[in-house]
């Protein structure tokens, strides 16, 4: 891996930026499946940044389904084939791109919400609560909160048994990051914490009980308040 750019922007979006440079990094190198990505301290050098944002970008890659991490071994490029579904790299997101998000997020979603409560394991309930814990966490960088966003969403797409859902949001978690991030940019810190912190629960709830009609209620509270959130209505219906 080269050495990263210099006087890389230090905004809200950092640690996004830093995982599209890697994985741009890692198909401009030819890097195969198992390869191992330097350690947090040196791409912490590369990119002027600390390691938590490090640790950040290397968690939104692993939610996309494009590195695995292992316990004191590192980063490692994950099988892309089994990636099967891939977008063009995001650019500039504007309300229309975001609407557009929103559309097709929707009926995922609010099914998958559904269908986790019905079929959640007792070790999907640990990583569903797991994410959750992570939002009463202290943020050791601009974008902790993304990840653990990012991080419940995924939770409960592998909740629902069906390998599709999981595959579909990896695909638009990038997208899904933008949006976040606009969010963020739009309502204090503090105030969108708090929003997003008691949509997830009462979704988080729902499943737990297995209440897949609540579930599916909850999931359509929380992204009808993320689209209000960045200045649009959701289109939905009954």
């Amino acid at each position: 891996m080269s050495a990263a750019m210099s006087g890389f922007a230090r905004n809200t979006q950092l640690s996004t930026r830093i995982a599209a440079h890697l994985l741009a990094q890692i198909e401009a190198d030819g890097l195969t499946t198992g390869a191992r990505l330097p350690t947090e301290a040196q791409l912490a050098r590369d990119f002027g940044v600390s390691r938590a944002v490090i640790r950040e970008a290397i968690a939104q890659l692993r939610n996309e389904g494009l590195v695995e991490t292992r316990q004191g071994a590192g980063a490692f490029v994950a099988d892309m084939a089994a990636r099967p579904i891939r977008l063009d790299a995001p650019q500039d997101m504007d309300s229309r791109a975001f609407q557009h998000l929103f559309q097709l997020r929707a009926p995922l979603e609010v099914e998958a919400a559904a269908l986790a409560a019905r079929h959640r394991s007792a070790a999907d309930l640990v990583r569903i609560r797991a994410a959750l814990a992570r939002f009463d966490e202290p943020e050791d960088s601009a974008d902790s909160s993304v990840a653990a966003d990012l991080e419940f969403h995924r939770a409960l797409a592998q909740a629902t048994g069906n390998p599709y859902f999981v595959q579909f949001l990896t695909a638009i978690s990038d997208r899904i990051a933008h949006v976040i991030l606009a969010a963020r940019a739009e309502i204090p810190l503090d105030a969108l914490h708090a929003q997003t912190r008691r949509e997830h629960a009462a979704i988080s709830d729902a499943v737990a009980a297995g209440d897949a009609r609540a579930a599916r209620a909850a999931m359509r509270t929380h992204l009808e308040g993320g689209a209000q959130r960045v200045g649009l209505r959701l289109e939905m219906f009954d």
